[in-house]
């Protein structure tokens, strides 16, 4: 998020246990920012296509370089509303599109649905950096994601959250399912793109976490022994930002369109207030055991909202869609305007569309949708 306050840290270092809670705590609760990681690509070929030169005539903090050369981040401001968020990044959008000119388009692709190998990194040092130390398997992380920055100006709630919204990651997973096909082949999956990702370490679900004392303690572990940089390397599909102070939620693949964005956006930010509320009444329920949250991770990347998830405390099998349509009707009460386009998702998955058209007409297709 463009002009949340922040924390920056020295290289090398992590965070203690009281500045994380400073952080959290320090924060205005039900406030929302958005940030969704965009491909460039050329029309002739509808290849992947540097980057830099469009991210320049922009011109826009909120626009951003990511770490593979043909990649760029939107980054939205800090809001009250998700609504606004929403509109922030739809104004982004159309200014990347016409910064792109003739030549060149911005797609909304979770993964490029004919790459398949290493492409090349963005010139910065970060990036030659982390090529030393995960070699080619960082430039094959050629994956978009939607990422939801949610804040809630308690520390202990934040956590209380954080573990509630681990346990429903899955059925997030579902919803935003959207990347069938990789390496011009339709790979059987809704999305590909958290197995592509898991090539790295710290990726899925996210370890339970006991204490900001303990989370610190790992921080700190892993940076004091070099097995990250920072804290920022730290890349479950669900974090305590330790910059911003917020839930970032970063399980979701990004949407072909904003108005799914919007939907996607609006449930997880109505999910997290309700959570939230069941927090403060005492009523969330202890962490569920990490690999149970995994192996519905795995139904729900295999058969986004058409397959079954198992209840996390007594293995009861239900279907997905019901999940869903049950969640959207606790979190309702939070979303003013309803979630209707949620259920609508829900009943009509963007995979099956995608499917439809095959890996060659994904590109052109996510191309023409960028802006509607």
């Amino acid at each position: 998020m463009t002009d949340a306050e922040s924390v920056h840290l020295a290289a090398g270092t992590a965070p203690n246990a009281a500045l994380l809670r400073s952080l959290s705590s320090g924060t205005v609760a039900g406030t929302v920012g958005l940030e969704e990681e965009l491909l460039l690509v050329d029309r002739g070929s509808w290849l992947p296509a540097k980057a830099a030169a469009v991210i320049a005539g922009v011109g826009d903090r909120r626009v951003k370089p990511e770490l593979p050369a043909c990649q760029l981040e939107i980054a939205t401001s800090v809001h009250e509303d998700v609504a606004d968020a929403v509109e922030e990044l739809r104004a982004c959008r159309a200014l990347v599109a016409t910064g792109c000119g003739p030549d060149l388009a911005a797609v909304a692709a979770p993964v490029h649905p004919l790459v398949d190998g290493p492409i090349d990194l963005s010139a910065t040092d970060r990036a030659v950096g982390l090529w030393k130390h995960y070699r080619e398997v960082i430039a094959r992380q050629l994956v978009s994601s939607l990422q939801v920055h949610l804040a809630f100006g308690d520390a202990d709630c934040t956590l209380g959250v954080y573990h509630a919204l681990r346990d429903l990651l899955p059925e997030m997973a579902a919803l935003a399912a959207a990347a069938p096909f990789a390496g011009g082949r339709d790979t059987g999956l809704c999305s590909v793109r958290p197995l592509i990702a898991s090539a790295l370490p710290r990726q899925g679900v996210p370890p339970i976490i006991a204490s900001w004392e303990q989370f610190a303690g790992d921080l700190a572990w892993a940076v004091r022994g070099g097995a990250v940089f920072d804290g920022s390397e730290w890349w479950w599909e669900l974090r305590p930002h330790i910059r911003y102070g917020t839930l970032e939620v970063r399980v979701l693949d990004v949407q072909a369109t904003v108005d799914r964005t919007s939907a996607v956006a609006r449930f997880v930010h109505a999910l997290a207030a309700t959570l939230a509320d069941s927090y403060h009444l005492g009523e969330i329920q202890p962490p569920a055991p990490t690999w149970r949250i995994a192996e519905n991770r795995w139904a729900a990347l295999r058969d986004g909202v058409r397959g079954e998830l198992l209840d996390l405390r007594t293995g009861e099998a239900r279907s997905t869609r019901r999940c869903l349509h049950d969640l959207n009707d606790i979190a309702e009460p939070n979303a003013p305007g309803g979630l209707d386009d949620v259920r609508a998702m829900v009943e009509n998955p963007a995979v099956e569309h995608l499917r439809t058209l095959g890996p060659d007409g994904v590109i052109p297709w996510l191309a023409e949708v960028f802006t509607a």
